[in-house]
């Protein structure tokens, strides 16, 4: 974030990531039901509480999205009824949150990678939108300001589970194709915000 963007375009890349974001747990929830050990499922679970929350921690990742919405002028309502959401925004999470369901649990981990760009990625954001959009409330930054320290975390776990189990050649394969996959969603969430944004 480079401080060109304008309000409306920053709350149309809000309006549109926050599909993401609440699908997340969704997905996090198919893979633990094809998980193949206790072990595995008592770990993975943490990935669920910290986008959905706990009635003792709090709403969680999700409900933080929500308070940068508002930070950026969107009424929860705007966001919750998700009329500010492009089509190929829904069809990308739709198609990951599916991707989840049907594919073999080592896939689905590995389609998680991308965080381990998430840490540096987080860090970024913060600075730039400090230094870039001053309108914006400090605090509502609490979202990617968390992910520095837990996307390190998940990612760390999910590569040692896949370069565990990733044995074969045609595994191996799998998991670059899967984590491929994971960047063209995100790569089409962008594209159908810019078209949101055209549109004005």
């Amino acid at each position: 974030m480079a401080g060109t963007l304008t309000p409306g375009e920053l709350r149309a890349w809000v309006a549109n990531r926050y599909y993401y974001q609440k699908a997340i747990p969704q997905k996090d929830a198919y893979v633990l039901a094809s998980l193949p050990s206790r072990d595995h499922r008592r770990v993975w679970m943490k990935r669920l509480i910290d986008h959905d929350g706990t009635p003792e921690r709090g709403g969680g990742g999700t409900l933080k999205w929500l308070v940068l919405a508002r930070a950026v002028g969107l009424t929860d309502e705007q966001v919750l009824s998700e009329t500010e959401v492009m089509p190929g925004t829904r069809f990308a999470v739709d198609a990951y949150v599916d991707f989840a369901r049907r594919k073999p649990w080592l896939e689905s981990v590995a389609s998680s990678l991308t965080e381990l760009f998430g840490p540096a990625v987080m860090a970024a954001r913060v600075e730039a939108i400090v230094a870039n959009y001053p309108w914006i409330d400090r605090a509502a930054l609490g979202y990617f300001e968390d992910r520095i320290e837990i996307a390190k975390e998940d990612a760390d776990l999910a590569l040692s589970w896949v370069v565990e189990a990733a044995r074969t050649p045609a595994k191996q394969d799998a998991c670059v194709a899967a984590l491929a996959f994971k960047c063209d969603v995100l790569w089409c969430i962008l594209d159908a915000t810019a078209a949101a944004t055209a549109r004005d």
